[in-house]
């Protein structure tokens, strides 16, 4: 049995529980972050972030990092799949950075996890363990223990579920609450901007929208690379690698859509797809000890652009409440 009472337990090496580790860590409160993954690590697609993440960042001394690593888009567009028609815009101009006092940005998804996960490493107080898979919990009043198949038991002062959409620690909390798949699905790509066509757009974050389908893509890492997310409603959302079958169903689903779509879905890599999944609210996040964060608490579509922002933002605020109450 490993056993630090005062150590903070996280499970989940991502996004939402980096940025825990981070913020915890720099308030001085020991830290001990375990990973099921061989490596801390993420997977390699874009993600878009509003101004409201930058105080987050402020917070875990991260904000000048992010802003130099990531891409400004000089609008946000909205187009008719088929008429190509504006519906909407949102240009992040001079009247937007009146507004908001950050910017708007896209950013690799990799480049953000290794932001927080260079800076997790200069803390001398946080521990990062990866190949670590906790199947379940216990709360034992004055402290908590997690069962791990490589490590056995291990305790801490307190847990932080930050292991996603398919949370163990939200499993155990809320036994009968599980994810509900959406029918929909999600295509991702990313392509060397020089590969793109020239009818296609590459500074906004441009959506097209359909019905039950819209693709949306959007530049990154300094205008080098196009990031793309080809999403649409079908019955087959749980079928899985089978490249020739969601090329004839991408084709099928976007025809007779406008020009520049069609040479976007030219470039997609089909030989993957996420089936889209969300979950209940609960009012209940946390219970004694142990507490949920992002997708575990709050598990949000992709289509908001905030998931990742909010998991951002929960580690923030719990740490700024744990030093309030320590």
């Amino acid at each position: 049995m490993s056993r630090d009472s005062n150590e903070i337990l996280i499970v989940g090496g991502g996004l939402g529980g980096l940025s825990a580790a981070l913020a915890l860590g720099r308030k001085g409160l020991p830290v001990r972050l375990l990973e099921q993954s061989e490596h801390i690590g993420a997977i390699g697609y874009g993600i878009q972030m509003g101004p409201n993440v930058f105080s987050a960042f402020v917070q875990m001394g991260v904000a000048d990092t992010v802003r130099a690593q990531s891409h400004k888009p000089s609008a946000l567009l909205m187009l008719d799949a088929y008429s190509g028609e504006q519906l909407a815009a949102v240009p992040f101009d001079e009247t937007f950075r009146a507004r908001f006092d950050d910017p708007y940005v896209a950013i690799h998804r990799v480049d953000l996890h290794n932001i927080l996960l260079d800076a997790c490493r200069k803390l001398p107080n946080v521990r990062l363990d990866q190949s670590i898979t906790v199947s379940s919990f216990e709360d034992l009043g004055d402290r908590v223990s997690v069962l791990t198949a490589e490590a056995g038991i291990i305790e801490g002062a307190a847990l932080i579920g930050a292991d996603g959409l398919r949370s163990v620690i939200r499993s155990q909390m809320h036994p009968q609450d599980q994810p509900r798949l959406l029918g929909y699905v999600a295509h991702r790509t990313i392509v060397p901007i020089k590969s793109v066509p020239d009818i296609v757009r590459c500074d906004e974050v441009v959506l097209w929208v359909g019905p039950a389908f819209h693709i949306i893509y959007y530049p990154l890492r300094n205008g080098t690379e196009l990031n793309i997310v080809a999403v649409f409603r079908t019955d087959t959302y749980a079928q899985k690698n089978d490249p020739v079958a969601h090329k004839a169903e991408l084709q099928k689903t976007y025809q007779d859509t406008h020009p520049e779509m069609q040479a976007v879905l030219g470039l997609m890599d089909l030989s993957r797809r996420w089936p889209l999944a969300d979950r209940n609210p609960i009012r209940q996040w946390a219970r004694g000890r142990v507490t949920l964060l992002g997708d575990s608490a709050h598990a949000t579509l992709q289509s908001l652009a905030q998931g990742a922002g909010m998991a951002i933002e929960d580690a923030v605020y719990l740490a700024a409440l744990l030093e309030v109450t320590g």
